[in-house]
């Protein structure tokens, strides 16, 4: 027969979230600003999708509307994959 140790220290606590009013000014303005690239990186992203021509994008342009929305991720891969790059050498 195996014994088990489940004692006090073995089970993790659950801890409640932080509000707004709760996080020091510093952790808001991180936050303020974490929110911001996103969200520029998110429009940005929407915006290139619209102006650029389907044959420019590698995949269909719905399935990168969609990735563009997974955070800092999305945006970022659809910049680096997802836009076919045109050759400088001539």
């Amino acid at each position: 027969m195996v014994v088990v140790n489940m004692g006090k220290n073995m089970h993790k606590r659950h801890t409640r979230k932080k509000n707004w009013k709760e996080l020091s000014p510093m952790a808001r303005f991180g936050t303020i600003v974490a929110a911001t690239v996103q969200l520029t990186l998110l429009i940005a992203a929407q915006t290139d999708i619209n102006r650029r021509p389907a044959e420019e994008i590698r995949g269909s342009k719905a399935l990168w509307r969609f990735a563009t929305f997974v955070n800092f991720i999305g945006p970022a891969t659809y910049f680096t994959v997802g836009v076919k790059h045109r050759s400088t050498a001539k």
